[in-house]
């Protein structure tokens, strides 16, 4: 039996969150949350999903009335361990930013919409110059945001009291501020007029956020054997820890405004979360981040299996130990319990986390949770950090889009901005003959200033030595250099 609302009734609750992301993450980490607040409190809050980008796949929510399974896996506070399986009515509908853009602006003018969520990926929160307001839809998702207020505020004729409360969920430093900083841009580059302006600053709250919860995605090879448990068939079956964390940057009337309460969900409302954020991007994301591309040109393909093979789980504790935790500016008990407690979850025997789902956006997601404790190593130990060079030359690597397992060479694609895509593809028509080449190569990566938004050029040795690491991982293989490199 298909899942839906008529052989499962759940009524649908009134409309007060926009949630700008279809994605696996959102609906086992916000709208999982949201089911709970309705359940718990009076918040009687329905999600309106819309999907940013022109896309048919994967299928929309809709074809099971917004309703699915959510199933969080793993040992809980007191060392037990859990298997809760939940299914999730607190989404109403799907629609489609770009199919249906008029339906979205119509959110806008539904005075009950309080809360705005998104996850777009960390490239999401971005200015695109050529974006315009005529536009149905802007291409960036500040741009639609900007659009949406500007609905809003025609709506409520500029009642400050009747803004947004927007809370992005994207992996980036203060991503809420960032998201204000680009709609504003894009609001004197429209010339839409001081008193809209005013009403975007005063009338609306823009809540930075951490966000933390592993979610594996659809599980595909036990799909069969969940829906027989379930009683039900579930397309849109989502996978994660039960680990999870939600911090946000917020005046405390979003507390109470969301129900927080008694609710029970590890989440906090902070004055400043630097401390939550520097921690969890530089350790947990910046392990997965640097792990990717050196395990899985090892020829492993989960994180569960990486951190249990002896040499990639040497590279991941020494990356953390030596090179991240030293270099977060954070105190070291602090950093190092928090560490312990990743490594673990990374070995949550129900946790099967594809290493290739992870490396989407991976150029960005270098930049953004590794590049920071790189350059503080170079600075504070005038060398360059062992393994975190070798996960940007493995990182170089993966983009050829080829690997060796068990003797036998495999082709896989690799998923990032088309501009990246395009680099790697003309760097790669020719693999490097020697070392000076392969540095050759390296440094058409490193040379991208913009991208990198520091000039790692001037680093001295950098170059060179990630030359030589891609050279080595072409001709020994990844794994003979990562030994090598840990010795």
């Amino acid at each position: 039996m298909k899942l839906n609302r008529k052989d499962f009734p759940h009524a649908l609750r009134p409309e007060k969150i926009i949630q700008f992301g279809e994605g696996n993450f959102l609906r086992c980490f916000i709208d999982w949350q949201i089911d709970i607040l309705n359940e718990k409190t009076d918040l009687d809050a329905g999600v309106v999903i819309v999907r940013p980008i022109d896309t048919d796949f994967p299928p929309s929510l809709d074809t099971q009335d917004g309703l699915y399974t959510s199933i969080v896996r793993g040992y809980d506070e007191k060392g037990e361990l859990r298997n809760d399986k939940r299914l999730i009515s607190s989404v109403t509908r799907e629609i489609s930013a770009y199919k249906d853009w008029d339906d979205v602006l119509a959110l806008a003018r539904n005075e009950e919409i309080r809360f705005i969520f998104s996850n777009t990926t960390e490239a999401g929160i971005a200015y695109v110059e050529s974006d315009r307001i005529e536009d149905a839809p802007p291409s960036s998702y500040p741009a639609k945001i900007t659009k949406l207020l500007f609905e809003r505020f025609k709506t409520v004729d500029g009642d400050l009291d009747k803004g947004f409360i927007l809370l992005p969920c994207e992996l980036i430093d203060y991503n809420g501020d960032k998201l204000r900083e680009i709609v504003l841009k894009y609001c004197h580059l429209w010339n839409m007029g001081d008193k809209f302006i005013e009403w975007v600053v005063e009338a609306n709250t823009f809540c930075s956020t951490l966000v933390d919860r592993i979610v594996t995605g659809h599980p595909r090879d036990e799909k069969e054997q969940l829906w027989k448990d379930l009683g039900y068939e579930d397309d849109f079956i989502t996978l994660g820890e039960f680990f999870h964390l939600f911090v946000i940057q917020a005046p405390r009337y979003v507390a109470e405004e969301l129900k927080i309460g008694d609710s029970g969900l590890n989440i906090r409302i902070v004055d400043d979360l630097k401390p939550y954020k520097v921690r969890k991007v530089g350790i947990l994301n910046g392990c997965h981040t640097a792990l990717v591309p050196v395990a899985y040109l090892s020829g492993l393909d989960l994180v569960g299996e990486s951190v249990e093979d002896e040499t990639l789980s040497a590279f991941a504790d020494r990356l953390i130990q030596s090179e991240i935790i030293p270099n977060l500016g954070l105190p070291e008990d602090y950093a190092r319990e928090f560490a312990d407690s990743v490594l673990g979850r990374f070995r949550n025997p129900f946790i099967k986390h594809q290493l290739i789902s992870i490396s989407l956006n991976s150029m960005t997601k270098f930049r953004t949770r590794l590049l920071p404790q790189f350059i503080n190593y170079c600075k504070a130990n005038g060398s360059l950090p062992p393994m975190m060079n070798l996960s940007l030359a493995a990182l170089i690597c993966f983009y050829r889009g080829k690997r060796t397992v068990d003797g036998t060479e495999l082709r896989y694609e690799t998923n990032d901005d088309q501009r990246f895509l395009d680099l790697y593809k003309d760097l790669w028509r020719t693999e490097p003959g020697s070392e000076e080449q392969a540095s050759e190569l390296a440094k058409r990566v490193l040379e991208m200033s913009d991208h990198w938004e520091a000039d790692l050029l001037s680093i001295p040795g950098l170059v060179r030595n990630t030359g030589r690491l891609i050279y080595g991982i072409l001709n020994k293989g990844m794994r003979a250099v990562l030994k090598e490199e840990l010795k």
